[in-house]
């Protein structure tokens, strides 16, 4: 069950880190959340032209599909994240990383380059490695045994680790422009960002997975 609740008065940088799909809802209205991130969800929308209660209203669509691909039981869920979400991050960042190298190098006087990409990607690469390496040693196992008494610190923290890759989705999407390509961009640079796109969706996805649904089975709610 999704525990996420909307309202007009959210952060469109909150709500673009947190909620599988809106990044791309708000590109498609010409919001920017990198840029814009502080907005309410009503500034937001008037500025672009859309009623409050309507881009809302397609958010709350979101919050109603987020979930459905979570398997019931906990086990299972927890399989799922390290299969679907885990060791996809790491096999994507191994080849997004000398991509975005490349791309840096080649275009890098390119008004609109990357530049900083590859940086970033390994700075995304490093944290999650660590993150991803405890909830798989400590986290997941204290789950699998049902042992809700010790997850409520190293929660906390996964929570807090969360947020702080919120912040490297923001980046991204600054860095790139929204994913924006210029005119004539070579397949090279397409590949990147096709790449980054998928890479940064699937991650908003995963955290999601855990903070909204895995999570709150072991604390009662979320934070």
């Amino acid at each position: 069950m999704n525990s996420m609740e909307l309202d007009a008065s959210q952060t469109v940088g909150k709500i673009a880190t947190s909620l599988p799909g809106a990044a791309a809802l708000f590109r498609r209205h010409g919001i920017s959340f990198c840029c814009g991130g502080s907005d309410s969800l009503e500034v937001a929308a008037e500025a672009a032209g859309v009623s409050p209660e309507t881009l809302v209203g397609e958010l709350q669509g979101l919050v109603d599909a987020a979930s459905t691909e979570a398997p019931d039981g906990t086990v299972d869920l927890i399989k799922h994240l390290k299969t679907r979400y885990h060791d996809t991050h790491r096999a994507e960042l191994i080849s997004l990383i000398p991509l975005a190298a490349k791309v840096e190098r080649v275009h890098g006087d390119h008004p609109d380059a990357p530049i900083g990409l590859a940086n970033l990607l390994e700075r995304i690469q490093s944290d999650l490695h660590s993150h991803m390496h405890r909830e798989e040693l400590m986290l997941f196992p204290l789950m699998e045994r049902g042992d809700h008494k010790a997850l409520t610190r190293p929660i906390e923290q996964m929570r807090h680790e969360h947020d702080v890759e919120a912040g490297h989705l923001t980046e991204l999407e600054h860095v790139t422009g929204g994913f924006h390509l210029p005119d004539g961009a070579c397949n090279s640079w397409r590949a990147l960002y096709t790449g980054v796109k998928k890479f940064a969706d699937d991650l908003v996805q995963h955290m999601h997975l855990e903070n909204e649904v895995l999570f709150p089975r072991f604390t009662g709610g979320t934070l």
